[in-house]
């Protein structure tokens, strides 16, 4: 049996606890090819236990290919070429002993265009439940209510949880979504822009609903929208070109930046 790649989470630590915990996610002199294109150069992080961390820069730059290495999605990529190390509680996640569907169960992902399947609201959720062997039925409706409740879906939709999840609006679907990904209990959730596709009204329930779970979860977020991480995000990174430019606070990110592109960028020089 393949050990766990990921710690658990210490739950209830204060804010205080987790600037002096040591970091959930390390990432040393990380570079990605595709083929013989270099995507990402050299870059090394760490990402510390239930802050929301922002990645930003422009289109190209390398912001969803770094999402991707933190749960081996860029392995389903033909010609992908990675060196470095990836370090989620301690484990390296490129090991050879690595359970590549543990690690996605344990770090799950929220895509850029709402996803659901053409499944009833309650079967999108229960999917991977049912995948990691739950079959009562009373364990079932507890977690998937848990987890519409956490995405702030519950009450839209608790009186039509064996109809299509096609008939949900854009926003809810997203949601919807978030929620099949944390039912299974993740650690850590990726976001690759998940309000891109959404109206003013929808995004906002969404930016909410990230600051809400960040008290259960580690969130990553890629986003094109720097006001929107400057609104929700604990820490930023700003890339440029495949290369970390700066990585820090983000209220310094965007008040008292150290690089002048992280300046040019954030007050909209350029990008």
């Amino acid at each position: 049996m393949t050990a766990p790649v990921l710690k658990p989470l210490v739950v209830g630590s204060t804010g205080a606890d987790r600037d002096a915990s040591p970091p959930l996610i390390e990432i040393e002199n990380l570079s990605l090819f595709y083929g013989k294109a270099q995507a990402l150069k050299n870059i090394s992080m760490t990402i510390r236990e239930r802050v929301v961390t922002a990645f930003i820069g422009p289109s190209g730059c390398g912001k969803s290919t770094l999402l991707r290495c933190l749960n081996r999605m860029n392995d389903l990529i033909p010609g992908v070429r990675i060196q470095g190390t990836v370090k989620i509680g301690g484990h390296d996640i490129y090991g050879p002993d690595v359970d590549v569907i543990e690690l996605r169960r344990r770090v799950g992902m929220v895509f850029q265009k709402s996803n659901p399947f053409a499944k009833s609201i309650y079967d999108n959720v229960a999917y991977g439940l049912r995948l990691q062997g739950v079959k009562k039925k009373a364990e079932l409706d507890a977690a998937v209510e848990q987890a519409l409740r956490q995405a702030a879906l519950w009450d839209e939709v608790k009186d039509r949880l064996h109809e299509s999840a096609l008939g949900l609006s854009g926003g809810q679907q997203q949601r919807l979504c978030i929620a099949r990904a944390i039912a299974i209990k993740p650690e850590i959730i990726l976001m690759d822009e998940p309000a891109s596709a959404l109206d003013p009204i929808a995004t906002a329930r969404i930016e909410d609903l990230i600051r809400e779970l960040k008290k259960d979860f580690t969130i990553v977020i890629v986003t094109h929208n720097m006001q929107q991480a400057a609104r929700m995000s604990d820490y930023t990174a700003f890339l440029y070109l495949g290369e970390l430019v700066e990585y820090d606070k983000t209220t310094k990110i965007f008040t008292s930046p150290r690089d002048k592109r992280t300046e040019d960028y954030v007050t909209g020089r350029f990008g």
